[in-house]
């Protein structure tokens, strides 16, 4: 898989052009691995209700074909798309999800920061006022029952730093993770982050880390590469 680092780029041309490297038939072209930043831009997933848009303002609202509800992209967040085959690789859509997901944790980790699964709501979650406790959070992911709606998710103490939208189109991926840095965070407050009212966003930089982008977008794209080698 190669990685291309692409920068800081408007989402939509570079939603657009993901989609075309997906949708194309190019069996002997490599997979790839785009990390980028965007500028300011509200993006809604196919679940996606208008009603958790609160005040966009003059931030661009852009819908889009991933899974989940409304999300905020801007500076000093690192986004990674992988554009993969997943037949190829033998992973399936929930143990994809699953290794997004590790991948972040992963790279928290090389600065000291916990991040937890939340049951119910993808992405990854800190503890806001300890965000370097091992201690197994109160909230365990609870378990489903077949036929039962899923349950309500518990974001007492935390915050999300990381969040994950994801299209297969033809066992082929694109969108993917993103990872809050050191962002101008009061965006997420014109939102229900994911369709949550009140959840709370932090970034690496609000919980007194100090990394810059360069270095997150090198950790985060390494362990992609690891989690996602062929299964």
């Amino acid at each position: 898989m190669e990685t291309r680092v692409l920068g800081r780029v408007a989402f939509a041309s570079t939603y657009q052009a993901m989609k075309d490297f997906a949708h194309r038939p190019a069996p002997d072209e490599r997979e790839q691995l785009w990390i980028c930043e965007h500028p300011p831009t509200f993006t809604l997933g196919l679940a996606g209700r208008p009603e958790h848009l609160l005040a966009p303002g003059d931030i661009p609202v852009v819908a889009t074909d991933r899974g989940g509800q409304v999300t905020y992209h801007g500076p000093g967040q690192v986004v990674a798309y992988p554009l993969i085959d997943l037949q190829r690789r033998g992973i399936y859509v929930k143990e994809y999800v699953y290794r997004l997901e590790e991948a972040a944790l992963r790279t928290l980790a090389r600065w000291n920061v916990v991040g937890h699964r939340v049951g119910g709501a993808p992405g990854i979650y800190v503890r806001a006022h300890d965000p370097f406790s091992h201690a197994v959070l109160p909230q365990k992911p609870h378990e489903r029952l077949p036929g039962t709606p899923a349950p309500q998710p518990d974001f007492t103490g935390l915050g999300k730093i990381a969040a994950l939208g994801i299209k297969v189109t033809q066992h082929r991926t694109y969108h993917g993770l993103a990872l809050n840095v050191a962002m101008d965070l009061a965006p997420f407050e014109r939102i229900n982050p994911c369709g949550y009212a009140g959840l709370r966003t932090v970034d690496l930089r609000s919980l007194g880390v100090a990394a810059s982008w360069d270095e997150v977008a090198q950790e985060l794209a390494g362990q992609l590469q690891r989690l996602l080698a062929v299964a």
